[in-house]
């Protein structure tokens, strides 16, 4: 069934676990994701950044994800990640996605509350969950040779947050606690007191971006400050390109699709069942 990112988000906030939401370009990708909430019971979010639906074709993503649940019987939302413009937003709305993420966190807190503004205005009108971010969280979705940059992070202040929140509306509060896109050679460090902070003056489920590469310690610790959404996409596009260059490697003269990308498809399943677990924090899920 295809329910909102509010919806799963809500649930979450009450029982103190947070939901996965991982992003996806491809039909395998697709698969293992839905495959692994449905062998652990569990909903899941499922989303593209605006390139990863110009790829796959926005209402193709949106036929392929819902044909899928209703044939696993999971309750999934299908989220918009990253949305940087009220047009993007709006295809995707009519597209059938059930969850949208604007991202004006480069622009300044005037610009940004003002465009969110309008995008919860059109999404509510759908029915459509928002989730607005404030604070900048820099990277990329890919493995970095390096160390992250210090200045790739700008930190999100909790009473900014708390007008950001009430003046927009949004569902869902994307923040800067630390985190960043991709894998870098430093492990993350998230400031957990800045987001019990944010918790505090929010009232609604927190979502934390660049979930890849952080450790479990500090996982459990964001949930239990509050996070309630964790998004992951780099693990996963890092397990399929393993799996699939394996895979071939042992049998390099099939041809036949079918015959190979299963291996890529369980590497990524594997990968969102074991973060599927850790975000549960041991909650058990009901039919």
């Amino acid at each position: 069934m295809i329910v909102t990112a509010k919806d799963l988000l809500t649930k979450a906030k009450e029982g103190k676990y947070a939901v996965g939401a991982f992003n996806t370009s491809s039909l395998e990708i697709t698969k293992g994701i839905l495959q692994a909430a449905y062998e652990l019971k569990t909903p899941v979010i499922i989303e593209t950044s605006e390139g990863e639906a110009n790829f796959e074709g926005y209402q193709v993503f949106v036929d392929t994800v819902r044909d899928i649940a209703e044939e696993l019987a999971i309750d999934v939302a299908i989220n918009l990640d990253h949305g940087k413009s009220l047009e993007s937003v709006k295809y995707a709305i009519d597209s059938g996605y059930s969850a949208v993420h604007i991202d004006c966190s480069k622009m300044d807190l005037a610009a940004n509350t003002d465009l969110t503004k309008q995008v919860v205005e059109v999404a509510h009108a759908h029915k459509v969950s928002v989730e607005g971010e404030l604070g900048y969280i820099g990277g990329s979705s890919e493995v970095h040779e390096g160390e992250q940059p210090k200045q790739e992070i700008i930190f999100t202040d909790p009473k900014e947050a708390g007008e950001y929140i009430k003046a927009t509306g949004i569902d869902i509060f994307a923040g800067s606690y630390g985190n960043v896109h991709g894998i870098y050679k430093n492990e993350p460090k998230l400031d957990i007191e800045r987001i019990k902070k944010i918790s505090d003056v929010s009232g609604i489920p927190l979502s934390l971006h660049g979930g890849s590469g952080i450790p479990e310690g500090q996982i459990k610790d964001a949930i239990g400050a509050g996070i309630c959404k964790i998004n992951v996409n780099t693990e996963i596009r890092k397990a399929y390109r393993e799996a699939l260059d394996k895979a071939l490697r042992g049998k390099n003269a099939e041809i036949v699709p079918y015959k190979y990308l299963p291996e890529a498809i369980n590497a990524v399943k594997e990968v969102v069942k074991k973060k599927i677990t850790l975000f549960s924090n041991g909650h058990i899920f009901t039919e």
